[in-house]
Parts: structure tokens; sequence; C-alpha cells
């Protein structure tokens, strides 16, 4: 029985906000944040395998980093790495892709995810992943994953559902709005309200069905891909995309898409998921001690400190004393400390040391 069910994996970012470990030439995506052996792309890509086959999942990437995914991931085709020669946001990343997939498979289903993001509850994550991906072989719809809050999350997008559910599966709700992360007081409203849940970033469909709306909404960026139709999968790929992706206006899905289609659906989960965005968030998935230090690495020594992260290289040790929250990440070439509630601002700190300092530290 063919397999229709295909994977894409959105690996192009720089995840500046968890520098200085994080860098442009070797961002979150492809390193072991939580010291448990896989990085987050290996993590991704494990997660995904259980959903459809490895020679169905496809890495969308910056050209510098297509060697390091073929080294994380030894069993991928080569022909399965995309290269994005630019960055241009989500909506170009996707729609690549998308043709690709379909010039291989019209009847195609796809999940996208990020490469960076966390989830606990792989079992269940699988499990509404394959409902919703069966909801889309019939119904022609976009499907996001919400996640059902437990705070008053300021560093992630919200979307609001109604009541209205779809005809084929009770618990996908239709999406009334989506928002931008939010300031505490409307994180608290939103909290409140019942009926709004944090934006994954994560979307099934079918090939058929985002295409379609890809032409109905970004008609520049469908002509632009649907011109290399005949050259997808073939030696003439590449040159193709390095040649028109440039071309493409710098777009996210949610922006371009998500927003201002009809016909979008939110599955509300809870599968232990989060976006590791910050170096704050890190404290949900790493045990503290009994002065809620998080301690990612061993040879640390702290007095007179609470509610810190520490993060520094396997041959240092660190004695510190006399702080109270606060990030401090040292590496090779760089050292963070940072307030914790100004976390916020590292992505700044980032584009002043890269001016300041020069490229060679970010």
């Amino acid at each position: 029985m063919t397999n229709n069910n295909y994977a894409v994996i959105m690996a192009g970012g720089i995840g500046s906000r968890f520098w200085p470990i994080s860098t442009s030439k070797m961002p979150k995506q492809f390193l072991d944040v939580l010291g448990n052996g896989e990085t987050l792309l290996q993590q991704t890509f494990r997660r995904l395998s259980k959903i459809c086959p490895t020679s169905q999942i496809l890495i969308v990437t910056n050209t510098d980093y297509k060697d390091i995914c073929k080294n994380q991931l030894p069993d991928i085709k080569e022909s399965n790495i995309l290269c994005e020669p630019a960055r241009r946001n989500t909506s170009p990343c996707i729609a690549y892709a998308s043709f690709k997939i379909q010039s291989e498979n019209a009847n195609a289903n796809i999940i996208v995810a990020p490469s960076d993001h966390i989830i606990t509850n792989e079992d269940e994550f699988t499990r509404i992943v394959n409902e919703c991906l069966q909801v889309t072989i019939e119904d022609d719809c976009l499907i996001t994953l919400g996640i059902k809050p437990n705070r008053a999350e300021t560093g992630y997008g919200y979307i609001q559902y109604s009541s209205e559910s779809s005809n084929s599966n009770s618990v996908l709700k239709k999406v009334k709005t989506f928002t931008e992360k939010p300031d505490l007081e409307l994180a608290n409203q939103f909290l409140e309200s019942g009926d709004f849940l944090w934006n994954s970033g994560m979307f099934i469909w079918s090939v058929n069905s985002i295409i379609a709306s890809i032409k109905n909404l970004l008609p520049e960026m469908h002509d632009v891909f649907s011109e290399g139709t005949e050259l997808y999968n073939t030696p003439e790929e590449i040159s193709f995309i390095n040649r028109v992706f440039p071309t493409c206006r710098n777009i996210s899905i949610d922006y371009g898409i998500m927003e201002k289609s009809k016909n979008v659906f939110v599955y509300p989960s809870d599968f232990g998921w989060s976006d590791l965005g910050t170096w704050g968030s890190l404290s949900d998935h790493i045990n503290s001690d009994k002065k809620d230090n998080t301690l990612i690495s061993k040879q640390v020594l702290l007095y007179d400190s609470e509610n810190n992260i520490v993060r520094v290289p396997k041959d240092k040790a660190a004695v510190i004393q006399g702080l109270d929250g606060y990030i401090i990440v040292d590496t090779k070439e760089a050292l963070l400390i940072c307030k914790k509630e100004e976390e916020q601002k590292i992505k700044q700190f980032v584009a002043d040391v890269k001016f300041n300092l020069g490229d060679e530290f970010v």
C-alpha cells in the first residue's frame, strides 16, 4: 500500500535568541541543547519517521548548512535536502517543498514542522498528526496544531478558535484569528478566555490544498515555483531554484496564507511542546536545584545564588557567587551575562555584537 504521508522540516533559521551557543555557523537546531545525545534536528527527524518513511522526509535549509544536515542525518537522501540560496522566511520554503513533493506524488499529505522544537509526549504527537492527516486526505483544509496554554506566555503567538468544528473531526475547530506575541496583560486575557491556543508553527495539509492556497493568496510566488514544474526531481532543479528563489517575497506562511485563508482549522493539543525559543524555556526541560538554578554543565559551583541558568564549556569550571536571576553562558568565542527578565533583548545584543565587534562572534 502506498504511503502518501510526507514531512517537511524547516531547518534554515539562525536561532539568535540562543546566542552565544547558537551562531550563524552552527544554529541551535544542529546542537544537543538538552544534553541528551541528540541534536534538535535529529530529534525532529526521528519523531517524524514514525509518521512517514524516511525517504519522504524533506529538510529545507540554507545552503550553508547542507553538509551539517548530511552529517547529522546520514540516512537521508541528498536530494531530500533542499537548499535555500537566500533567506526568504517560511512561505517560499514551504512553497518550494510543496511543488517538489507534488511533482513526485500528487496525492501527498504533508506535515510541516520546525527543526528546533521539543516534544516530550511523542506518542500523543504521533496520534494527533495521524488523525489530522486522515482529515486532509478528503477535506480541502489547512490544519495547524495549537497548544493548550498553561500560563500567560508572552513569547508565543496565539490562535483564537470558534465553536465551529470540522465536519470530518469534531476536535478540529475553525480558526478566528492569529495574534502576534502579546504583552503580559493581553496574554492573561487570552488565558482566562479559554479559546486561545499557543501557535506551534506546525501545519498539516494535502499538497494540493496548500498549492491552491499559494496560487490564490500569493500568486506571484505560485508563478515562480510553477515555472519549474518539469524540473523538480531532475538534475536541473538546483540551478532553477538558485535562479528564482532569491526573487521571492520575504513573507511568513502565517501572514501570507494562514491569516487570510477561509479553510483553516486548529487541533487543540497537549503533547509537551516548547519552541525552545529562549534560554528561560530550558528551565521547563532540565531539572533545577533546590534554589531554582538550572545547570546545563556539571562543573559549576554556586554560592548564595538562585534562579540562574548556567552553561559553560565541558573543559571549563565555573564558580559563581551572589547572583539572582541571571543567564550565564560561556563559549570559546563569547560570554553572555544577562538578567533573565531581560532575555528578550538578546537578539538585539547579537546585532550589536555583529556591528561593533565583528561577524566572527555571532
